[in-house]
């Protein structure tokens, strides 16, 4: 067998880390891949860094490099068909979780609302939040100054505070709310729908133009439970297993013989927003 390069096997090591990097500021897992092999390249090309430390230098071309790609996406995405949605990936791909900060930063409900953030604040948020770098290497990346960086995250935090909840439910609490849900809708229970629902919960379909989801949010409890207890009469669900993406329990359903993932997002006890990914192109990331 023949023995990987030094510097391509050094670079494996630290693959899953970029990969969560890029996922972070992308929602994309396609998009992220992309983005690490091109720093791959450049890693073990001729342009390699060669004194750097490899950690400052790979995340310093993954951010830069998806910098770029995000002023480019923002805009496709304004022209996508219905809501545009998150990659949803499995949680096991996603590189480490080892801390608070790691996991928040990769929930589907953060990814999500991250979407709101330009693309400097939403580096600068992920490079702060998720991987600790001071203001001066954040400000060193980005080509900025300490003081504008500093701006940077706050207005981003500011932008981020009305959506996001840092207190989560235990994986099973997790679980069973979710079924909980699913049960309840599937039954037409309005009762138990509006125990468990936010007064202000959301839901989002993203079909991407290849299946049938609904246009555009529904927003408030009553409409919410409207609009799933009519689409489970016409529907009812299929075949369902549960699975694990960005960090939190969600499910693999097939509803009218359409796969899709549904996640939730729990605030306070109650679910805040649910997600629906249709897209078959989005689903090549989820495993059980």
């Amino acid at each position: 067998m023949e023995t990987p390069e030094p510097a391509t096997e050094q670079f494996e090591t630290y693959r899953p880390l970029l990969l969560g990097l890029a996922y972070r500021l992308l929602g994309s897992m396609r998009e992220a891949e992309d983005i690490v092999q091109a720093a791959r390249l450049r890693w073990t090309g001729t342009d390699r860094a060669g004194t750097r430390e490899p950690r400052t230098f790979l995340v310093t071309v993954v951010s830069r490099l998806a910098l770029d790609q995000l002023g480019t996406v923002r805009t496709t995405r304004e022209a996508y068909p219905g809501p545009w949605l998150p990659e949803p990936v499995a949680t096991d791909a996603l590189g480490p979780l080892d801390t608070a900060e790691l996991r928040d930063t990769v929930a589907y409900a953060t990814v999500h609302l991250m979407e709101r953030l330009s693309p400097p604040e939403r580096t600068v948020l992920v490079l702060r939040e998720a991987f600790r770098l001071g203001y001066g290497e954040t400000a060193r990346i980005l080509d900025a100054t300490e003081t504008n960086c500093r701006q940077t995250h706050l207005r981003a935090v500011r932008r981020l505070a009305a959506g996001r909840d840092r207190f989560t439910l235990a994986d099973d609490a997790h679980a069973k709310l979710l079924t909980r849900f699913l049960e309840a809708a599937q039954s037409g229970d309005r009762a138990t729908l509006a125990d468990i629902l936010a007064d202000d919960v959301g839901a989002w379909n993203d079909g991407g133009g290849r299946v049938r989801a609904a246009p555009r949010p529904i927003e408030g409890r009553d409409q919410v439970i409207t609009f799933v207890t009519g689409l489970t009469a016409r529907h009812p669900f299929g075949s369902a297993r549960p699975v694990h993406v960005n960090g939190r329990p969600a499910v693999a359903l097939t509803v009218d013989g359409v796969d899709q993932v549904v996640t939730v997002d729990v605030r306070d006890g109650r679910i805040g927003g649910i997600y629906a990914i249709l897209n078959p192109d989005k689903l090549g990331h989820v495993s059980a």
